[in-house]
């Protein structure tokens, strides 16, 4: 699912957010967004999603403009967003029902039960979002996504609020599910972590804060697939493409602050 981002600009209260964001992102590609807060990596993420409308510019997916959420978009964010009251599973299915209304129950049970039994919560399937850890409610976030046969997933800093561990363990499931589990083919994911993005993404998008261009630059990853966290650090290019991160985040606050000071 080719995505087309054209001219994409956005402002809050006067403020802008999105300068002229020009991107396409071809079908089949894990594209990543850092920069610091405020940037817009997450606006940009909810035109995409269409959650989120922009001042000007266009956002093509397949060549069709998008006004408004749809299945073929699903979105993960941070706080899990899963309705408290119901049960985990109740949370897939119901979500899978609001997105596919022309779906036999057949087809969201069978979807309902494939990915909440693939993120290793089938068994936990009766309890409500309270009774787990934040671990296991951002599991069943991630299987709800999967679950309404999205071509395109994306990902708001869905794993920043997890300990280490925990997120590490997300990282591999969610490289499994979309290299070989669904019908899902691209991926946008907005992030802090630059492990991450690297460990991930097949191109890093740097953004920066106001006034400046909102893309900086981008990053390809030369990384080869499988990727593991224990053995990507041996890849000659981790450290070169992580300084290289590090250098452009120092720049963007250094020239953010004497932009302050003017």
């Amino acid at each position: 699912m080719t995505i087309r981002i054209t001219g994409i600009r956005k402002s809050f209260k006067q403020q802008d957010v999105l300068r002229g964001i020009d991107l396409t992102i071809q079908a089949g590609e894990f594209v990543s967004f850092i920069g610091h807060s405020g940037c817009g990596k997450s606006t940009l993420l909810n035109i995409v999603g269409g959650l989120t409308k922009p001042d000007s510019g266009s956002v093509l997916v397949n060549g069709q403009p998008v006004t408004a959420p749809g299945p073929d978009r699903a979105m993960v964010f941070q706080n899990y967003s899963l309705l408290p009251w119901l049960s985990l599973l109740a949370n897939v299915r119901v979500a899978v029902r609001e997105a596919r209304p022309d779906w036999k129950r057949e087809r969201v049970d069978e979807m309902t039960e494939r990915y909440l039994t693939a993120v290793s919560l089938w068994e936990h399937r009766n309890k409500r979002p309270g009774q787990v850890s934040g671990g296991m409610a951002q599991r069943a976030a991630v299987a709800r996504a999967f679950a309404v046969g999205p071509r395109t997933l994306l990902l708001d800093e869905p794993f920043g609020a997890l300990d280490a561990l925990t997120r590490s363990r997300l990282q591999q499931q969610l490289i499994e599910l979309w290299g070989h589990e669904s019908e899902t083919e691209t991926v946008l994911m907005v992030t802090h972590g630059l492990d991450e993005a690297i460990l991930l993404a097949d191109r890093i998008v740097v953004m920066s804060n106001p006034p400046y261009q909102s893309i900086r630059t981008i990053i390809g990853v030369p990384i080869p697939r499988p990727r593991h966290r224990t053995t990507i650090g041996h890849h000659p290019a981790y450290d070169e493409i992580q300084q290289q991160l590090v250098d452009l985040l120092i720049a963007d606050h250094v020239e953010e602050l004497a932009g302050a000071a003017a």
